[in-house]
């Protein structure tokens, strides 16, 4: 348990309980979201994401998609050649950087991200919107936000073993 200091008052916060909550939470939604993008557009949830970076990215690149996401380059691989195999995006070569391809959406792959983005949007609103107050739902954007931010910092350990 740890306590952590709010507002000048201390909080008990069971760090153990919050990681797991947090995790099966995570699942839980992801999963729920998947099943009505997959039943009313055929396309995995993980599909979605992939092409909703390659619609806001400009010269979009594998690398840019596993950054945007958090994934590998290889996993971020894989999953566009299965978009791409669907028809919905394409690789062109780079004209600046023959190493990479840019990743464009077809015109079919367009009207899939535009339909599924609205499945997307009203099973969010079912099932994190409906559940709890817009302001707590802000702050808790705003927690998640800091705490990854936190994550991608150097870790204290790494710089002190000189990594």
């Amino acid at each position: 348990m740890e306590s952590i200091s709010e507002y000048g008052a201390a909080v008990d916060v069971d760090l153990v309980e919050l990681f797991r909550d947090l995790i099966r939470f995570e699942t839980e939604l992801w999963d729920r979201v998947e099943a009505r993008v997959q039943q009313a557009h055929g396309s995995p949830l993980a599909w979605l994401e992939i092409m909703q970076v390659v619609d806001v990215t400009a010269d979009c690149r594998v690398l840019d998609i596993a950054r945007a996401l958090s994934i590998t380059v290889g996993g971020a691989s894989k999953v566009v050649d299965k978009v791409e195999a669907a028809g919905w995006c394409r690789r062109q070569p780079n004209p600046t950087d023959g190493r990479s391809n840019l990743i464009e959406l077809t015109k079919a792959g367009e009207g899939l991200l535009e339909a599924a983005n609205i499945t997307f949007a009203s099973a969010l609103s079912a099932y994190v919107g409906a559940a709890a107050p817009a302001g707590e739902l802000a702050e808790l954007s705003v927690t998640l936000r800091r705490l990854r931010q936190h994550l991608m910092s150097p870790d204290p350990a790494d710089l002190a073993a000189g990594r």
